[in-house]
């Protein structure tokens, strides 16, 4: 039967390259995403910076002992005597520490370091000489050739919202010189903070080994403490790579889940659809003494060998699709561009995996009725189509039906930045319902359109709705891509869109202020807010430090060993902070104590929204951990009410100061005295702005404008991934109408023969093709409905969802026009030809 197999393909060929494509894409997604997630799960960032040092040691930016992982979002610095202690570790040839700070020059952001951490790199003078006292400065070459500097000119450098100027003293060459700049190590060490140690070992000594005696002699430091080699140095030079580049893990997952469910969805229903159409066939070979087996034999050697040659190149273009997503994200600064991509087998065989299982499964529910079926019978069912559904695939429709009830239900009870995480599987759960439950849905929903399709459209509509009604289960075949890129599609781009403007409208909703001093300098200088506040035209000016904190359990989380499991204490509750002053802030936020006294906010002390002061009263010392791991005992002074999910914590400005990487003041929020004297504060803060180098003014709708476009990078690379997604269920729509279209030649020749003109065929399968796509638009837009609203009610507090009318027209729009086009066009393919009795 295998030969027989090999032969049959190629009488099938519409079947065959309609397999081949559904299969090859479906599995060229999964194994992408699944290499995405690889390339989160290991994290690696190979350095550059820090390249020749075989060792690198820096603080750990982790919360110790935690049941889910969080990392500090503060640079946590390093003890100033520890570089000696890691000097004395055996095989150890020398240390050098990385005293680094940020600033920027006119032209740009820059990491600033001690001259003696050249090495590390290395860099190497190009010209001039190296600093050796205060005032002097060596630039990165890449930077001083963009801005057209040279030595002996004088650079103005702001450090900390304070400008000092140096004289170009040499330029210097080495991985990122656009970007870096080098002073004295006294100089260095007055402004900046050793960020992580370089370890060069003794010659013949094994790297590994010596690492590890390091991590033996920092174990009882006192401080946390990673000594990393290879590519996991290139975390040490951005701290951001442990938390964002862990955020690949869950976007990737869950959309590899989606990819996953879509494959499973489109490969078995394409080959089924495919199979179908060779019923005649099955049931013929039946009826001239084929065995059981032999059919089944048959048909399982095709699909095996369909399966395989589709599937098989996905192996080599699937990691390039996962690189390039990668790329995509990082150039949108989502993830740190340092992140490695990363793919091992393990992507490429569950991707091709899911695709053979898919296929095969489909293959053995195919065959399984026409092999287990007498020929006379298995006839009979090709024209009738008797048995169209089964018991099993009820229950299992069902079962998901409830699950989605479940996740709704969990949606519209989670706090609004978390809602998302519970809907996502919620989309995939009531699709998977629908689409096991679809041959039941489809012919509901067609029934009740039946009459207006009829009185609408006459002998043409009678026949398109006598047609579905007989061959239901074609029909739920042909809705099944629509429902599935429709739903999709609108309850995703929704989700993005909503838990965005959440966010936005949360923002906005704490602001009151005017107008926002902020600086691209990393910091204000220190005295900007006293003198903004005695401009006449300012009613109130208070500093704002934003940053993360983490409220302590009761039991606190106990650092595991390395040999040891991570502690059973209870998670830290993660908290958004702002540091502020007291003074004005009232009129510059909206922020309103529900008890206590804000004023208060001097010294060791916190105002927790009232969830998470549960249990306490005021004037209990509360146990925290600042954003940079500093532990803390705060006194409680105020309590606050704010919007699910998206509670703040308020802290004094003073207390957060040092305990942020910049170690400045980011921004400062200004109330005109009223309406009148807000032109006038806007010239004089704009004065302002324009005596110190990277200061600017934007008022409340250029704040919003920018938390918007904020959302919108976020938002985009989840876009991204959708629209591959939905794209290839878009693929999938276009193939399903044509294999469905093009199973019916026979049909078309038979009403051709008894006088049915081509118009009117074409009429008739317009009619059809409007039933398909409103049949499948109505039960993807119910998916997205029960998706959305739980969303919705949770972010919003309402049952729509947020987000532009013309998304929906659009994804209607398109889902229509592609069943209509493939649908007319593979009629007219069908009727080529004079109709032969």
């Amino acid at each position: 039967m295998t030969g027989l197999a090999l032969r049959m393909l190629r009488f099938h060929k519409g079947g065959f390259v309609a397999c081949f494509i559904a299969t090859f894409l479906g599995a060229t997604i999964v194994v992408g995403c699944g290499a995405l997630l690889e390339t989160g799960v290991r994290n690696a960032a190979p350095p550059e910076r820090l390249a020749a040092a075989p060792i690198v040691v820096t603080a750990d930016q982790r919360y110790l002992g935690t049941k889910r992982d969080l990392v500090f979002p503060e640079r946590i610095h390093l003890d100033d005597d520890l570089a000696d202690a890691l000097a004395k570790v055996p095989g150890v040839a020398r240390t050098v520490e990385d005293l680094s700070f940020e600033g920027t020059t006119a032209s740009a952001s820059v990491t600033g370091h001690g001259w003696s951490s050249a090495p590390l790199t290395p860099y190497r003078l190009a010209e001039g000489v190296a600093p050796d006292g205060p005032g002097q400065i060596v630039l990165g070459s890449g930077l001083a050739q963009r801005a057209g500097l040279r030595p002996g000119q004088p650079v103005d450098l702001m450090i900390k919202g304070s400008a000092q100027r140096f004289d170009i003293a040499g330029l210097a060459t080495g991985a990122g010189d656009e970007n870096t700049v080098f002073l004295a190590d006294a100089e260095a060490e007055r402004v900046g903070s050793i960020a992580s140690i370089g370890v060069f070992t003794t010659a013949g000594s094994d790297t590994d080994q010596v690492a590890r005696r390091l991590r033996d002699a920092v174990r009882g430091s006192g401080q946390p403490v990673l000594v990393m080699t290879g590519d996991e140095r290139g975390r040490a030079e951005n701290p951001a790579v442990i938390a964002e580049g862990a955020d690949l893990i869950p976007l990737a997952a869950a959309f590899g889940g989606l990819s996953v469910m879509v494959t499973v969805f489109v490969v078995a229903g394409t080959l089924g659809l495919s199979m179908r159409r060779r019923q005649r066939e099955m049931a013929l070979l039946r009826a001239v003494g084929a065995a059981p087996g032999q059919v089944r034999r048959m048909i399982l050697g095709e699909t095996a060998m369909l399966a395989i040659v589709a599937a098989a190149p996905a192996w080599f273009v699937g990691p390039w699709l996962g690189a390039w997503l990668l790329r995509a994200f990082a150039s949108a600064d989502v993830v740190p561009d340092m992140i490695a991509f990363r793919s091992g087998p393990v992507p490429a065989i569950v991707g091709i995996g899911t695709a053979l299982v898919a296929a095969f499964v489909a293959a053995l529910i195919a065959v399984h009725r026409a092999a287990h079926t007498r020929p006379t019978e298995a006839l009979a069912e090709v024209s009738l189509q008797r048995r169209w559904f089964s018991g099993v695939r009820t229950i299992a429709g069902l079962l998901c039906l409830a699950g989605g009830v479940a996740l709704a239900v969990g949606t519209a009870a989670a706090d609004g930045p978390d809602a998302g995480s519970v809907a996502t599987p919620a989309a995939l759960v009531w699709t998977v319902g629908f689409g096991l439950l679809g041959p039941v849905l489809a012919r509901a929903v067609t029934r009740s359109l039946r009459r207006p399709l009829r009185s609408l459209t006459g002998l043409a509509g009678h026949l398109a709705t006598s047609n579905a009604q007989v061959g239901i289960a074609r029909l739920a075949a042909a809705v099944m891509p629509v429902m599935l890129a429709t739903g999709l599609a609108t309850g995703l781009t929704y989700m993005q869109v909503t838990q965005s403007s959440g966010a936005r409208q949360a923002a906005a909703d704490t602001m009151t202020a005017d107008f926002l001093v902020v600086s691209d300098a990393g910091g204000l200088p220190p005295g900007l807010l006293d003198t903004i506040r005695r401009e006449p035209a300012a009613a109130a000016a208070t500093a704002q430090i934003p940053t993360r904190a983490y409220l302590e359990p009761a039991t606190p989380p106990v650092a595991a060993g390395a040999d040891e499991e991570e502690s059973d204490s209870a998670q830290p509750s993660e908290l958004s902070v702002r540091g502020v002053t007291p003074e004005g802030l009232t009129l510059t936020t909206a922020f309103r104590a529900a008890t206590g006294t804000l004023d208060a906010l001097h010294g060791d002390t916190v105002a927790l929204p009232a969830k998470y002061a549960v249990g306490h009263e005021l004037g209990d010392l509360i146990a925290m951990r600042l954003g940079d791991g500093t532990p803390v005992r705060l006194k409680l002074v105020a309590t606050l009410e704010g919007r699910p999910g998206y509670e703040t914590t308020l802290m004094p400005a003073s207390l957060l100061l040092g305990h942020t990487t910049a170690e400045s003041v980011p921004q400062i929020m200004v109330s005109a005295v009223t309406g009148n004297d807000t032109a006038v504060l806007a010239g004089r803060l704009a004065d302002l702005a324009g005596r110190h180098p990277g200061v600017r003014v934007v008022d409340r709708a250029a704040f919003t404008a920018a938390v918007h476009d904020q959302d919108n990078t976020q938002a985009s690379m989840a876009y991204l991934v959708l629209c591959v997604v939905v794209g290839y269920s878009v693929l999938a729509l276009v193939n399903t109408q044509v294999l469905a279209t093009g199973e019916r030649r026979r049909e078309f020749m038979l009403q051709r023969l008894v006088g049915t003109t081509h118009r009117q065929v074409l009429a008739m399968m317009t009619v059809e093709a409007l039933l398909i796509a409103a049949v499948g638009l109505i039960l993807g837009l119910l998916v997205a409905a029960l998706t959305l609203m739980p969303l919705s009610l949770s972010v919003l507090g309402t049952l729509l969802p947020a987000g532009s009318i013309w998304i929906l027209a659009t994804v209607c729009g398109t889902a229509t026009a592609l069943t209509l086009a493939t649908t007319l066009l593979a009629t007219r393919f069908a009727l080529r030809g004079r109709p032969q009795p």
